[in-house]
């Protein structure tokens, strides 16, 4: 009796042994996955801190000094942005820079968002999507350099094609009128392949079984995208205009191979002129300051951007 009655007390004590064991195995296999989590986290931790976060705060500090390379930083306070919000050029450089921002971001838009609905709708083949893309694989320099031959006033072939057809040729880069419309239409053809895949991703996430259903009821393909399509694909859509606006905003190698921010300051885009003040100009603390409100631009932006397209919301059930 006196052994029957000691067993339950240490069968409990070996399973609370047991369960103390492996609450430490556990502990120690996550503090193992917290370990190679780091491992793996730590690259681009580093490459954050020392090529996105040093430079920023570094940039701010600067901002507010007269800096050349040449000699240590003065602090100035706020007189490089007294002289920023008192310089027309910078002020013509940022008007410039909506107007290409403009053009770009709605033809872009606009022929990404067919281009997926077309690859969805009709066919999803990886040859069509694998062409589609193609001029995004091509750099921004490279893409420059030939539309710049293409479309030059007496040698190019796009000018040849206009007076064969009976059109008089257009100075499309050496026009003030034609300059920056040409430059969004170069960045536009080149990107417009990458931002129709990225909307094409979105457009597999809606349910087939809703266009189905739609076409049972009689629905025609314009009423089925403005009814399925554009409700459904507006959180990615959302997505793809805040990175959009955010890089055309920072144009910059389209035109200086161009260009060069010319004829009479009509391509002269806010990265333009921020490099030309720095680098050719050595006004480092000038060109800081630009480089700071164009941040406060694009903050400003992208928070309205997301608040105004809802872009955390989906409308999936």
């Amino acid at each position: 009796m006196t052994v029957a009655s000691s067993s339950p007390p240490a069968r409990l004590r070996r399973a609370g042994g047991a369960a103390s064991k492996l609450k430490i195995r556990r502990a120690r296999e996550a503090g193992d996955d917290g370990a190679l989590a780091a491992v793996f986290i730590a690259p681009a931790l580093l490459g954050f801190l020392v090529f996105l976060l040093w430079p920023t705060l570094r940039g701010i500090y600067l901002s507010f000094t007269r800096f050349n390379l040449l000699t240590p930083a003065e602090w100035v306070g706020l007189d490089n942005y007294d002289r920023m919000i008192r310089d027309p050029v910078f002020w013509r450089s940022l008007a410039v820079t909506v107007e290409y921002v403009a053009i770009n971001i709605g033809v872009q838009t606009v022929a990404a968002l067919a281009v997926a609905v077309l690859l969805q709708r009709l066919t999803q083949s990886a040859v069509l999507r694998g062409i589609v893309l193609t001029p995004y694989l091509m750099s921004n320099v490279v893409a420059g350099i030939v539309w710049l031959w293409i479309l030059d006033t007496q040698l190019g072939i796009g000018n040849e094609i206009l007076q064969a057809l009976g059109f008089d040729r257009i100075p499309f880069l050496a026009d003030e009128a034609w300059a920056i419309p040409t430059i969004a239409l170069i960045n536009v053809w080149r990107h417009v392949g990458y931002t129709a895949l990225l909307l094409f991703a979105g457009l597999q996430a809606i349910p087939n079984d809703m266009y189905e259903a739609a076409k049972v009821d009689g629905a025609s393909e314009w009423r089925m995208f403005w009814r399925i399509t554009m409700p459904l694909l507006r959180p990615v859509l959302a997505v793809v205009l805040i990175m959009t606006v955010i890089g055309s905003f920072q144009v910059f190698d389209t035109v200086a191979v161009t260009t060069a921010g010319g004829p009479a300051n009509a391509t002269n885009v806010l990265q333009y002129y921020i490099y030309g003040a720095a680098f050719g100009r050595f006004q480092f603390g000038y060109a800081s300051a630009m480089s700071v409100a164009l941040l406060v631009v694009l903050s400003v932006i992208t928070i309205v951007q997301y608040r105004l397209t809802r872009a955390g919301q989906t409308d999936l059930g």
